[in-house]
């Protein structure tokens, strides 16, 4: 998967999570929990749908990779390729 293929694919994981939050402004390098109305379970449900989805272990001690948009797609696009790779 390509980087913009990892952010559409956060943002389709975001939109199902916080239907009532506007991502059409959401700012790269900051926190999603800072920009939008999301506690530390609904967090969770993004790692857990990413796991479900792409099939990609997320070891607990690295989900603070997947805070912000950046910082995510940074964190999966090896991994994707990897994925990819074995299918």
């Amino acid at each position: 998967m390509t980087a913009a293929e990892i952010k559409e694919a956060v943002l389709e994981i975001l939109s199902d999570i916080a239907p009532d939050e506007d991502l059409s402004n959401l700012k790269e390098d900051v926190s999603f929990r800072e920009q939008l109305e999301m506690d530390s379970m609904d967090f969770l449900d993004i790692v857990m749908e990413l796991r479900k989805r792409y099939r990609i272990q997320i070891p607990e001690e690295e989900y603070p990779a997947l805070a912000s948009m950046k910082s995510t797609v940074e964190y999966l696009e090896p991994r994707m390729t990897e994925v990819a790779k074995k299918q």
